[in-house]
């Protein structure tokens, strides 16, 4: 039998999330663990939950997602901007509430590259006058 599936991709930083929701009982699985014990912090999860508690889906999907890339919390932000983007092709109805949150916009913030001439991005060597 071929299931219902939603997908939504959601990057952050150097992270990449493919997020599947699949109907189910309320579960969120990242790379084969509870979310829980991959992101290892209340608030990840928190950051993780938001989409599906601000639009009341909580119970009634199962997440699924495959993440690399990045750290703990560029990963938590890409699970929620695929969730967010999931649920919309779930339901278009969900836009406006998820875009007046703001789970919509993809973060541009990315590290920036090191320059000639300095020791990092804008760190330039140890200035002495003699």
């Amino acid at each position: 039998m071929n299931k219902v599936q939603y997908y939504g991709t959601g990057r952050r930083k150097s992270s990449i999330a493919r997020v599947r929701l699949v109907p189910g009982d309320g579960q969120i699985i990242v790379n084969g663990k509870e979310v829980f014990d991959y992101l290892c912090k209340r608030t990840l999860e928190m950051i993780v939950k938001q989409p599906l508690m601000l639009t009341e889906t909580e119970g009634r999907f199962n997440v699924i997602c495959k993440v690399q890339g990045g750290g703990a919390t560029g990963q938590a932000g890409a699970i929620r901007l695929g969730i967010a983007r999931a649920l919309i092709e779930s339901d278009e109805n969900l836009r406006p509430v998820l875009k007046s949150a703001g789970f919509l916009t993809r973060d541009p913030r990315m590290k920036e590259r090191k320059k000639y001439g300095l020791r990092g991005a804008r760190r330039s060597p140890q200035f002495s006058k003699r």
